[in-house]
């Protein structure tokens, strides 16, 4: 209302009017009084009431003047300020219109559906907390902390068995020393330049070496570093890049490593991080099939695949490495979207044909169909398989479909890709549309260690078979280092043209620190106790000393067949997150990360069977009662 409306109440008394139908001063304050409460009875009736909206605008602001002022922007401060509440009360009848609508919508459904609805809105706003906010734990569900079986173990009995063992946690000491001194915060360490080092498979992400690390410095007990590479987890650790990133590397390294860390210390900060960078993740499923790109833009969302990957596909490997990750995040935050999508690969793949029973490493997202007919067990193939089996142990063994999608593959496997040589070494060679190329890369060496794993659970009267093929090709594996002159593996090595287990060609005679040959011992040592695995393992110990230390930590070499080492100057996060720890764990008790209790992803990233009931006890599969 207009100021000048109430003068005449405000104004002081006229002698003039001082006559019998003249108001004195106290009357006219009570009818101040009286109208004041009026016009805020008023005012408060038009805003509060259900239909206040459509009473304002059809009352008071239907005058021509205010109209014609506000069509043409002449208006004074006065109607300046009335075209303003217009504006308001416009968003407030809409706003109200819209609830009332939503509100009839709501009602016509089944209580079940509005359930539904309310929990999906739930899943949402927990999504866009923890990817705005940072993963907020007060989002997360509250989760009951239990530390499962051997996160410690007990010193090795044997005097020289626990000296190895410490050996090996020295060294282990000297490479986080030199990362923690001149790369801290970096994803890698140059051991000869004293520098840090990444490369494109991290984006712009940070502290990869410091991800990678954490659950071996806890298994080495080594508590400080530990404490003070969480510290930096808490404080640096950042997800909100505009970056583009290698799901896979990015899974099985940062998604696995604070995994690990979670379970093994419980320290809320690491289900936190991995919870929010798994957020990060999903946008890269959106794809017709569901099947994720190999690269992704953390801020963005927008996936793409490698640019040589046949014809834009997605590659085996990458997108069949998620399972034993996604599915820990499903329970840890209480969305079931992770384990749907894993799930859903498995499910476009059953719907498949496998020529020969085999998986190629290529697939096509928007088709669905397969790119190149190349197999391999080694890379661009080799963790799918492992994770086929893992997924089936992790799930304490009740996940049948797994269980038979990795013993048809093992099946198929044998029948077509894996050879003796004359001299009588069994080796996994390559597929590449019917035709076999006599090559196994370092990265297949772990099939010997999967294949052990996977024995007792084997169908029929296949367990001592497949651990008589798993040790052959542990002993393969084993000559392609002995045969070396540093006594290290090649990247790969061929049986083919008078030669057996040596590499031929120029570019596979390089040695990057890889774990998969030392992760065949440890698991072959464990299941055998045959004492050569654990010699085995001290001979590339002594060569890697020997070789690949140099001043403040390790460093690949170029050619294994020279006499003397030229170095690559990167120390691979891998080389502490799993070369070390396989070798600390291969001369550790049995109780010390037990299989029974634990699963390794492929970056060697212990991570627990989840139970099905609320007991630890291992379930007893039926095909090996």
């Amino acid at each position: 209302m207009p100021a000048a409306a109430l003068l005449p109440f405000t104004a002081v008394p006229s002698r003039k009017s001082a006559g019998p139908t003249s108001f004195r001063l106290t009357e006219k304050f009570i009818l101040l009084l009286v109208f004041s409460a009026f016009i805020t009875l008023c005012f408060g009736a038009i805003f509060f009431l259900p239909d206040s909206s459509k009473l304002l605008s059809g009352v008071f602001f239907h005058s021509s003047a205010v109209e014609t002022n506000t069509r043409t922007g002449t208006v004074s401060g006065s109607g300046s300020a009335v075209a303003n509440d217009e504006r308001i009360l416009a968003k407030i009848r809409k706003d109200h219109e819209n609830a009332l609508l939503e509100a009839k919508d709501t009602l016509q459904k089944r209580p079940e559906e509005i359930k539904q609805e309310i929990m999906k809105e739930k899943e949402k706003l927990l999504r866009e907390g923890l990817g705005q906010g940072g993963g907020d734990v007060d989002r997360l569900p509250s989760v009951e902390y239990q530390r499962p079986p051997g996160a410690t173990g007990h010193e090795p009995s044997d005097p020289q068995t626990k000296e190895r063992r410490a050996k090996i946690k020295e060294m282990m000491e000297h490479s986080w020393g030199g990362y923690k001194r001149y790369a801290w915060g970096a994803n890698e360490l140059r051991p000869i330049s004293k520098q840090g080092h990444s490369s494109n498979l991290f984006g712009g992400l940070k502290g990869a070496n410091i991800v990678d690390a954490l659950d071996t410095l806890y298994i080495m007990e080594m508590y400080d570093d530990f404490d003070e590479a969480t510290d930096w987890v808490e404080k640096n650790l950042d997800f909100s890049l505009n970056t583009e990133v290698s799901v896979f590397e990015v899974n099985i390294r940062f998604v696995g490593g604070l995994l690990s860390a979670y379970y093994l210390s419980g320290k809320e900060v690491f289900r936190k991080k991995a919870v929010e960078l798994g957020e990060k993740l999903l946008p890269a499923f959106k794809t017709p099939t569901g099947i994720p790109w190999a690269l992704l833009n953390l801020k963005s969302g927008i996936g793409r695949n490698w640019p040589w990957a046949s014809g834009g596909s997605s590659i085996l490997a990458e997108y069949g490495t998620l399972h034993l990750e996604f599915m820990h995040l499903s329970k840890l935050s209480g969305n079931p979207e992770f384990a749907q999508k894993v799930m859903n690969i498995r499910k476009v793949l059953e719907h498949l044909d496998k020529p020969q029973g085999l998986y190629p490493n290529y697939l096509n997202p928007n088709s669905g169909q397969w790119g190149q007919h190349h197999v391999s067990v080694g890379g661009l193939g080799d963790s799918f398989y492992e994770y086929l089996l893992k997924a089936w142990i992790m799930s304490d063994k009740t996940d049948e479909e797994a269980k038979k999608m990795y013993y048809d593959a093992l099946q198929a496997i044998e029948t077509n890709l894996i050879r003796k040589s004359s001299g009588g070494l069994t080796y996994i060679a390559e597929w590449k549309g019917g035709l076999l190329e006599h090559k196994m890369g370092h990265l297949t060496c772990f099939a010997g260690g999967m294949i052990a794993l996977g024995a007792d659970g084997a169908p029929g009267d296949q367990t001592g078979h497949q651990m008589e093929l798993a040790a052959e090709i542990a002993r393969t594996c084993h000559e392609s280092y002995a045969r070396t002159t540093l006594k290290l593996g090649p990247e790969a090595f061929r049986f083919d043209g008078g030669v057996e287990a040596i590499a031929t060609r120029q570019n596979e005679k390089y040695f990057i620190l890889r774990p998969e040959v030392i992760e065949t011992f440890m698991y072959m040592w464990r299941f055998t106790h045959d004492p050569k695995y654990r010699d085995w393992g001290w001979e590339a110990v002594q060569a890697l000393e020997q070789h690949c230390r140099v001043g403040v930590g390790y460093s690949g070499i170029r050619d294994v067949y020279a006499a003397s080492p030229s170095h690559d100057d990167v120390q691979q996060s891998f080389y502490q997150a799993e070369t070390l720890k396989y070798l600390y764990l291969l001369f550790s008790e049995d109780d010390h990360i037990p299989s029974d209790h634990w699963v390794f992803n492929t970056e060697a990233h212990p991570l627990p069977v989840i139970r099905k009931d609320s007991t630890d006890k291992p379930h007893k599969d039926k095909s090996s009662a």
